[in-house]
């Protein structure tokens, strides 16, 4: 069975502390890029339609679920984390792609 892409997607629902997104931003951007990750979208919505938010939205791909996951999980974007703490409140989502 062939390993299906992965997109991370992560929606900010509200921005509390700019210092600390902007801390988190310069460590996790070469976490997840290290990890075999590539940034496909980035930035506030150009539409949005029926319920959609105008938040800011960030979409990375990945070469399989496995490798998403372990970016998450790596000590590079654990450290990342720790910089946000509490700046921002979002959601990930791991979304398997399509073959």
């Amino acid at each position: 069975m062939a390993r299906m892409t992965a997109y991370w997607i992560s929606i900010y629902r509200e921005i509390l502390d700019e210092d600390k997104l902007a801390a988190y931003a310069e460590l996790a951007g070469p976490a997840l890029t290290e990890a075999g990750g590539t940034f496909v979208a980035r930035g506030l919505p150009a539409k949005v339609y029926e319920a959609g938010e105008e938040t800011r939205t960030v979409v990375i791909r990945f070469d399989s679920m496995e490798a998403a996951e372990a970016a998450h999980d790596s000590p590079a974007y654990q450290k990342a984390l720790a910089a946000l703490d509490g700046g921002v409140v979002r959601e990930i989502r791991l979304v398997p792609g399509v073959e």
